[in-house]
């Protein structure tokens, strides 16, 4: 038995795993989808043939995953739908520290670095070749 093979069930369970919190982080603000489909994506190819085959076609993902798995590359698009999420979810993290009035800053400057880095480095990265 290989160690591929010996550990299939663990990657089928991280494939699983992060393809559910990737998609409930479509709809929960500040959980990020595509680091967690492209994991799925990672582990189902070493866990899952049969997930690995449905991501890959999958309308939305498939693209996404090819793009970052042929060239390391985020289209556009992302980048700005990404770049978006970040700034409003700093901008309602500012709002209630505000709100509540505390004086401890390192408490939104911390995540609002975290996601000014998270911005930089995506747009650093190339877009795919083609029509983004």
């Amino acid at each position: 038995m290989t160690g591929r093979s010996r550990f299939r069930w663990a990657w089928w369970l991280l494939a699983y795993a992060s393809l559910g919190t990737g998609i409930v982080g479509i709809f929960i603000p500040g959980l990020p989808t595509t680091v967690f489909i492209l994991i799925a994506a990672y582990a189902a190819s070493r866990g899952s043939e049969r997930l690995h085959a449905y991501l890959m076609q999958h309308p939305r993902f498939g693209p996404v995953i090819s793009d970052w798995q042929a060239h390391g590359a985020v289209s556009r698009r992302g980048k700005w739908a990404a770049t978006l999420t970040m700034l409003a979810c700093a901008a309602v993290l500012l709002a209630i520290m505000l709100s509540v009035g505390t004086h401890r800053w390192w408490m939104a400057a911390l995540p609002i670095a975290c996601m000014a880095a998270v911005a930089v480095w995506l747009w650093l990265r190339p877009e795919p070749p083609g029509p983004s």
